[in-house]
């Protein structure tokens, strides 16, 4: 793209990520712009996404999240910052914003306007949230304040409110400071945007760490002088500091005031431009509505990558350009303990709420060839659309390689490819680093046996809910030794190298689903049961791996 010159005056209101990011941008692309941030708080340009980790002290310089000053920002783009200062109004006919800083209140005027004011941590309606033990992990002051806390205070115990990426985040780093740390999230699971098995599996790294989790749980009052928290069901949980992540909501109050659209997620209208209904003012970030790659509906994803992403082609619009943004797959990874959960598009349930044909595969494989040292498994769930095959999202978890695979994903997403094609992908392989079939290429064959009817498979929630219902009879065709570690109730055990011999003790009358370690034993049974005349099998994708991640199973004693 060609430099743009136009001397326009560039107002930014917000300063980080989404804001930062147009800012810098802008001066790239003119030398002659007059630009402007204006940050409500005392920092500009931080990395909040490693907030946590000061906590924990994994980063113990506090000087490494600071990514920029004012005075670097003027130095190096010639940006003024305006730090301590809010936006109070925007004239829209006039161009310009009323912002009350320091020396009192001014107006600022415009050619083009950037909102990228973010989002503000959502405190629930509780009471006693308003101790001095009680913080947020927001902003640098923030984390000053819990860094300062533990410091001084040395509090034995956490309650950590809210089980999402900030919530859990710092309930590692409390556990690593030696705090005993509990959890408490409102819904039935860790992790809400990851499908129920992927929080049970976040849940038992947190558990085996030594955190107490609660979850179907919320707090009904805080008691600083007891140092304890109510819960909804009547126990007390000790609470030396308290930390609240229950949800961000966007800052759109000055855009809703000045008459820009809102849309249905609460997000500030835009177009694929990143332009609003006026046609000077773009905005960026996590205050922002904008649109799901899988499936186009209107969203909000607050997430770094995205808004930075964001605030690069809002900051080139707003100059002239004509760049497209064309929407996010909300791709994400955590760091669970020594674990690692990742997920990119839409989840099992999100797919199903969104009107899809859902179907999903699940492997349990390890990362690189057993034979040599240092493998991991590896959890991995493809979710498709058995319509057509198309690829609709993917969630990996395990101690090495989620990442990898579920970047792979997010790029065949974006490809709009299938499971055809993953079967299909030319992964790179040597022994130390994948095997010669990866995860991706075995996830993918599984889905294309069920949709082609070769191995049909059920999910390993719909296999539950089957075996709640007493409506199928499951044959366990593991090994001795891996029944004895545990068992279903009123299973059937089979072992797979004896079926040819015992096909007799099988119905050809009743639903049969197949239990094996991971998923590939059973898909060798169904295919022997298939030849011999047994027509109503199924698989269990993901075999015990994920069958044993479901809640309300009756298990053997």
């Amino acid at each position: 793209m060609e430099q743009i010159t136009n001397g326009k005056k560039i107002l930014i209101i917000g300063g980080v990520a989404a804001g930062a990011t147009a800012a810098a941008r802008a001066r790239r692309l003119d030398e002659t712009a007059e630009i402007t941030i204006v940050e409500k708080g005392r920092y500009v340009s931080f990395a909040n996404c490693g907030l946590p980790y000061f906590i924990s002290r994994d980063i113990p310089k506090r000087s490494a999240l600071i990514l920029q000053t004012p005075e670097g920002f003027f130095s190096r783009y010639r940006v003024t910052v305006l730090l301590e200062t809010e936006a109070l109004s925007l004239d829209r006919a006039a161009r310009k914003v009323r912002v009350r800083g320091p020396e009192g209140e001014s107006d600022l005027t415009y050619d083009s306007l950037i909102l990228a004011q973010g989002g503000t941590p959502v405190f629930p309606s509780i009471r006693g949230l308003d101790s001095p033990n009680v913080f947020k992990l927001w902003t640098i002051p923030d984390m000053d304040a819990v860094h300062k806390f533990v410091e001084t205070e040395k509090p034995s115990s956490a309650v950590v409110i809210g089980g999402g990426f900030i919530g859990l985040e710092a309930a590692e780093a409390f556990l690593k400071r030696g705090l005993a740390t509990s959890i408490v999230e409102l819904t039935e699971t860790l992790m809400p945007p990851a499908d129920p098995e992927f929080g049970m599996l976040i849940r038992r790294s947190y558990e085996a760490a030594g955190a107490r989790v609660f979850t179907g749980r919320s707090v009904r009052s805080v008691d600083v002088s007891s140092r304890t928290v109510l819960l909804d069901d009547g126990s007390e949980v000790p609470a030396g500091i308290v930390l609240v992540s229950a949800g961000v909501r966007p800052n759109t109050e000055l855009a809703k005031a000045a008459g820009l659209e809102i849309g249905s997620s609460g997000g500030v209208s835009v177009d694929e431009g990143l332009r609003t209904g006026d046609p000077h003012i773009w905005a960026a970030g996590d205050m922002v509505e904008i649109a799901h790659r899988v499936g186009g509906r209107r969203v909000r994803i607050p997430l770094a990558g995205p808004a930075n992403r964001q605030g690069r082609i809002a900051a080139t619009n707003a100059l002239g350009g004509s760049l497209t943004y064309r929407g996010a797959l909300g791709s994400s990874v955590f760091k669970s303990m020594e674990e690692t959960f990742a997920m990119t598009g839409l989840s099992e349930k999100a797919a199903s709420a969104a009107g899809f044909d859902v179907g999903t595969s699940t492997v349990s494989k390890a990362h690189h060839v057993t034979y040599y040292p240092g493998y991991e498994d590896l959890f991995l769930k493809l979710v498709f659309d058995r319509a057509d095959g198309r690829l609709l999202g993917g969630q990996a978890y395990g101690r090495e390689g989620a990442d990898k695979r579920i970047d792979a994903l997010a790029t065949a997403l974006a490809g709009g490819l299938t499971v055809d094609d993953l079967a299909e992908l030319d992964l790179a392989y040597a022994p130390p680093y994948n095997s010669a079939n990866d995860p991706i290429n075995m996830a993918a064959y599984a889905a294309q046996n069920d949709l082609s009817g070769y191995s049909p498979a059920r999910s390993a929630r719909q296999a539950a809910d089957a075996l709640g219902q007493g409506e199928v009879l499951l044959v366990d065709v593991r090994t001795y030794g891996e029944y004895a570690k545990g068992s279903v109730q009123a299973s059937l055990h089979l072992p797979v190298d004896e079926l040819r011999d015992r096909l007799d003790e099988l119905p050809k009358d009743r639903d049969i689903l197949l239990l094996s370690k991971a998923g590939f034993e059973s898909h060798i049974a169904l295919r022997q049961l298939r030849q011999r005349g047994f027509e109503r099998v199924w698989n269990i994708s993901g075999g015990m791996a994920a069958l044993s991640l479901q809640p309300g199973l009756r298990w053997a004693e």
